[in-house]
């Protein structure tokens, strides 16, 4: 009599139990688990390609960009994160005032204009220098874009 009772138990514990089970983990997950944020700070020149680059990470048009003035924010959505970047303006009365949007950045993007002149490239160096030894960025990671490589005067890595 055992026997019967626990094989009913068995049977009616994988026809119903399990179903159950499968269902819950297809059907009943709940929200996906927020993605982590990132702050960035993304600086260069002006004409460097800063505005064209998060444009293209956001999925927008290439058309109709226009140089930013002082500064714009992004978020940039990946699969895994979100990319928040506050794009700076590169202009030179604009440059100064860089060190005020750095506290809470956990990254940098210096993007340059490789084929520009020696002395924006010049200018564009003493610009990263700076920024590697502020005291708010000089422990961050920073990416360094040479940008405008399919322009016939861009220059190689090397020399960059």
């Amino acid at each position: 009599c055992k026997r019967k009772i626990t094989s009913s138990f068995c049977f009616c514990f994988v026809c119903f139990f399990l179903p159950w089970q499968c269902f819950r983990a297809l059907c009943c997950k709940g929200p996906p688990p927020p993605r982590p944020e990132y702050d960035l700070v993304c600086i260069g020149l002006t004409g460097s390609g800063k505005t064209s680059l998060l444009s293209q990470l956001c999925g927008e048009s290439p058309e109709n960009i226009v140089s930013t003035t002082g500064f714009s924010i992004k978020a940039v959505p990946f699969q895994n994160a979100i990319l928040n970047v506050k794009e700076l303006g590169g202009a030179d009365n604009i440059r100064k005032y860089w060190s005020r949007y750095y506290q809470g950045s956990q990254g940098v993007i210096f993007v340059l204009d490789s084929a520009s002149s020696e002395d924006d490239l010049e200018t564009a160096r003493n610009e990263l220098h700076s920024a590697l030894q502020h005291p708010q960025l000089c422990t961050l990671p920073f990416l360094i874009l040479a940008n405008h490589q399919d322009k016939p005067a861009a220059r190689s890595v090397q020399e960059v």
